[in-house]
């Protein structure tokens, strides 16, 4: 079968060489010759050269241009449509040339009416005429160079602060717009990227330098390019044989991350998310405690019972539910006006469970809470775990970035003592989703606790050191590719790099802190936070002559979801807010975005105080 490279060369040769035999016979008949002439330089688009005639024109769909076109360009018609025989007022007949040149004219307009008809049906391509098709090597660079310009096109506009942070639409209003609807036929390649515009329109720039919506944001382009690059090699984390540079990769970060921590040997894993990682080390400690669960369940076994803050992640409760642990049997400790755990609740309940007959066997402290950013006072919390044998886990996935910091990580004195410890570098240290580490000081417990030994997957007798086969210490079987870009990005930083930014992040809550203290209409919640986390209530002129009260409170408890809706409106800001305990809503100010600046901290006042002086 022809390809439609050479049909395209075969219709063009045929064309020039019949135009070229036209010219010979031709040039004893001048008048016909002259009509031709004349008539085809006042075509529009002609080429000079039949056999390379210029590009067609472009057309576009919507701001992007398409990816081929559909038609050929007058330009390509080697002979007009109409009658061109010149009429000789001297000759009633035309001669033998004549007729001759007539005939070769319609044999190189029907070839290139049929070339037309050919090459309406077949320049729209699909993703079946991308490689692994035969001959697809250069629609498919074409193609993936157009979906590189669309991203690029938004990655540009993310660091762009008179753009739009998003495009809001209420969920039946998007739907309508994306067309989601799965067809039965492929679509074209044209679509697909407008697709692609489509979806990355609609999208929250997460990284745009005033989105501090959530403690993951920022849009790191070193991580963005492991991220692209991972893709690309598509492969999965569970053996050696099909990601030999990437098992070695992770081994290396997470002996880099537990030195850091203070483990002198132990394990870990990258794992789909700080509550997945908390899901192994609560996983961990039941398989220490009993291990005897993994075969007959916790039938005959003791009441577990774990404790942890009452500010501390959901996480936490939901791994108790997937373990056959229980809700119930999480014991929630109080904290102080900071958000740190008390110390002498913890005790008093550990005891009182011991008195019940139960088995207390896990502690989770936290390093730095989601809403607050209080970290719980480590040291004393290992002394009890101690005391009373029981496994201890810090939730650092908030604040375990600030163990880069040699300024900031005394707030996490005693991490060492911990028997596991999850960290997610997507959080503070700006790496791209999703990226979360569960790291364990005691080597071995991880496979202990999760292997099934399948033969079909994790041989024994393979040709290699099977100990690098990650896949049966998980509770996964496929498991994505985390590591490649916070190694690439680390590697660009250096750990000095991290540091430094980490400590912009502080700089930058301590500017915003400053001005919050001097401003009228702003009201802190706490002044003194131990991380980049800053809450403050916004109260509009209504509500500043208002004696303090239940009245005034549940107004106050209004303004902070208004002033977000407003900001979502118009697209120039996002911050989060919350109630927490007692407390009517209030904003809660995250800094992890690299993008962010001081200034950015003044527009975040100026046009919070915009959006709600009228409320």
């Amino acid at each position: 079968m022809i390809s439609d490279t050479n049909l395209i060369e075969t219709v063009s040769e045929e064309a020039e060489l019949l135009q070229t035999e036209n010219n010979t016979e031709q040039r004893e008949n001048q008048d016909v010759s002259d009509n031709l002439t004349s008539t085809t330089n006042n075509r529009p688009n002609q080429g000079k050269n039949v056999g390379n005639p210029p590009a067609p024109r472009r057309r576009v769909i919507g701001d992007r241009p398409r990816l081929v076109d559909r038609t050929v360009s007058e330009g390509q018609l080697l002979v007009p449509k109409k009658n061109l025989r010149q009429q000789d007022s001297e000759e009633d007949h035309p001669d033998f040339y004549e007729f001759r040149a007539k005939d070769n004219v319609m044999k190189t307009y029907w070839l290139q009416q049929t070339f037309m008809s050919w090459w309406a049906l077949r320049s729209t391509p699909f993703a079946a005429d991308l490689l692994p098709c035969k001959g697809g090597a250069g629609l498919t660079t074409k193609f993936l160079k157009e979906v590189l310009e669309v991203i690029l096109e938004y990655v540009q506009g993310t660091f762009d602060r008179s753009s739009k942070i998003l495009e809001f639409h209420h969920p039946n209003e998007l739907r309508e717009r994306l067309h989601l609807e799965i067809p039965d036929k492929a679509e074209n390649l044209d679509q697909i990227l407008q697709d692609c515009q489509n979806t990355l329109k609609y999208c929250v720039h997460t990284g745009h330098p005033r989105y501090f919506n959530q403690l993951s944001t920022g849009l790191d382009v070193i991580s963005m390019a492991g991220e692209w690059l991972t893709a690309a090699a598509n492969t999965n984390m569970f053996t050696y044989e099909i990601a030999p540079v990437f098992t070695l990769m992770e081994r290396a970060i997470l002996k880099k991350m537990r030195e850091i921590i203070g483990y002198k040997d132990g394990d870990g894993i990258f794992a789909p998310g700080g509550a997945i990682s908390n899901l192994y080390a609560v996983m961990c400690a039941r398989h220490k405690y009993v291990p005897s669960c993994k075969r007959r369940g916790l039938s005959g076994a003791p009441n577990l019972v774990l404790f942890t803050s009452e500010h501390s992640h959901f996480s936490l409760r939901r791994a108790a539910a997937i373990l056959g642990i229980g809700t119930d049997n999480v014991v929630y400790i109080d904290t102080d006006k900071r958000g740190k755990m008390s110390l002498e609740d913890l005790e008093n309940k550990i005891q009182q469970a011991i008195a019940r007959g139960d088995k207390p066997f896990f502690v989770n402290a936290t390093a730095g809470t989601t809403v607050l950013g209080a970290f719980d006072p480590l040291n004393a919390v290992a002394d009890i775990c101690e005391k009373y044998d029981l496994w201890m886990h810090v939730d650092g996935a908030w604040g375990g970035g600030v163990l880069m910091s040699r300024k900031h990580r005394h707030k996490l004195d005693g991490i060492h003592r911990a028997d596991s410890v999850t960290w997610n570098p997507h959080k503070l240290m700006g790496v791209l989703l999703q990226c979360s580490a569960i790291l364990i000081k005691e080597d071995g417990i991880l496979e202990d606790c999760n292997s099934m030994r399948a033969p079909y997957l994790f041989q024994q007798d393979k040709h290699y050191d099977v100990s690098y086969d990650t896949g049966d210490k998980t509770m996964q079987c496929g498991r994505h590719v985390d590591v490649f870009k916070f190694w690439l990005m680390w590697r660009a930083k250096g750990t000095r790099g991290f540091e430094n930014h980490v400590n912009k992040l502080f700089e930058l809550a301590g500017y915003l802190l400053e001005k919050l203290k001097s401003r009228e209409g702003f009201k802190l919640v706490h002044e003194k936070p131990e991380h980049t986390n800053v809450c403050y209530w916004y109260i509009p002129p209504s509500l500043r002559a208002m004696e303090e009260g239940t009245e005034k409170q549940l107004l106050l408890h209004k303004v902070a979801p208004a002033i977000k809706a407003r900001m979502m409106a118009t697209g120039t800001l996002m911050v989060g807010y919350q109630p927490l305990g007692d407390k009517v809503n209030f904003f809660r100010m995250v800094f992890s975005n690299p993008a962010a600046t001081k200034a950015d901290v003044d527009f975040l006042l100026d046009e919070t105080e915009r959006l709600g002086r009228d409320l």
